[in-house]
């Protein structure tokens, strides 16, 4: 593409529980065509207060690790003044604030560059939310 930026909206179910969703191939599908082949950066954003966006291993546990410390960190319980939804919801909108809804990636020759075990994920707390949007914008 001739573009120096591209834009591209992903449609997401993180499912009924607490998730870690892997977005690298969905992110790399949309690097062969955005990029064709150029340098840039990639910025993945998530437009909702309930979700984010982490650089993490996935498959090995780390992901169920990421969601423990979540629990750790941010209990589901009756503390919350935000308390609209499922119980312990504030929780949810306090994520972003400690897993980011964004996150921007280096792109040389068209391919995202990760490291071995880096994966891009969504990170999705919300259990009565389970449709996110993701839009992944490439600037050239």
């Amino acid at each position: 593409m001739s573009d120096a930026f591209t834009t591209r909206v992903l449609n997401v179910v993180s499912g009924s529980s607490e998730a870690v969703v892997d977005l690298t191939r969905h992110c790399e599908a949309f690097l062969r065509e955005a990029a064709a082949g150029r340098d840039g950066l990639l910025n993945i954003f998530v437009p909702h207060a309930t979700a984010g966006v982490a650089i993490i291993e996935t498959g090995a546990g780390s992901d169920d690790d990421l969601l423990t410390a979540l629990h750790t960190l941010l209990p589901a319980d009756d503390r919350w003044q935000h308390r609209h939804g499922s119980p312990g919801h504030g929780r949810d909108h306090v994520l972003p604030a400690i897993v980011p809804p964004h996150a921007t990636l280096p792109v040389l020759g068209g391919r995202l560059e990760l490291g071995t075990w880096q994966s891009v994920c969504l990170v999705d707390t919300n259990i009565s939310n389970p449709n996110r949007q993701v839009r992944l914008s490439f600037l050239g």
